[in-house]
């Protein structure tokens, strides 16, 4: 569980960080690039860089906010489907909290984590057990199958999916694990195959239908995520 002055941390930051969204929202509602919106008014409220990577991570023009949001099933929903799982983009988001690392809801309502650890990944207990929960969650689902990618850039990627592969006989549905040097390009490819579970902004802009895996997790364990404001409003009544 998160400590108190981790708690107190997080909020500090939420206010610290939500004017600044709520001026990126506005000036993308007016049609401003993002990564130009984001500079400015980093800039101006003189924020670090740690900060500016998390509003990165979680601020979007409310047209792309939508569309994205449109394309995310419910975890309800993903009962008795075939999912196709970005596996590191799943794992990683749950070992954050697992370790006590807040994890963002954006304004596309997909979560996310900030610590932009992925090509510095490697396989930890923590990593083993986040594998579990996944599995679990899977189960509890009650999902038809699950085809989990691995990036084979990442250190043991094969040692990973060979652990996936003798835990997932455990569980009722059909799995299968394999590693890729384009999991992007093969997650898209699958769209018209069943469901995507990742928070890839680049992937969920390509697919029909995307799923939260670990959004489900932490509703099936009780965990709340963080958000800056409110991403569906804050940007129509702001002003300068």
């Amino acid at each position: 569980m998160e400590s108190a002055a981790g708690s107190t941390s997080v909020e500090r930051l939420k206010n610290k960080l939500r004017e600044p969204a709520a001026d990126i929202r506005y000036l993308l509602y007016r049609g401003y690039r993002r990564k130009g919106a984001i500079r400015f008014v980093s800039n101006h409220y003189r924020l670090a860089e740690e900060e500016r990577h998390i509003l990165t991570r979680l601020v979007f023009d409310p047209e792309t906010a939508s569309r994205r949001s449109n394309r995310r099933l419910a975890c309800s929903q993903l009962k008795g489907c075939d999912i196709f799982i970005d596996g590191y983009n799943v794992l990683i988001t749950i070992e954050s909290v697992l370790q006590n690392e807040t994890v963002w809801f954006a304004d596309d309502g997909f979560l996310r984590d900030t610590r932009g650890i992925f090509k510095n990944h490697t396989n930890t207990a923590t990593t083993y057990q986040a594998v579990d929960e996944m599995l679990t969650t899977l189960s509890v689902l009650a999902v038809n199958s699950a085809t989990i990618l691995l990036d084979t850039q990442m250190s043991n990627s094969g040692k990973l999916a060979q652990f996936i592969r003798k835990r997932a006989a455990q569980y009722p549905f059909k799995t299968a694990v394999t590693t890729s040097k384009n999991v992007d390009f093969d997650l898209k490819q699958a769209g018209h195959l069943g469901i995507i579970a990742t928070a890839d902004s680049v992937i969920v802009d390509a697919v029909e239908w995307a799923a939260d895996l670990t959004a489900c997790w932490m509703d099936q364990n009780g965990i709340v995520g963080e958000s800056i404001g409110d991403g569906g409003n804050t940007y129509v009544n702001h002003r300068y």
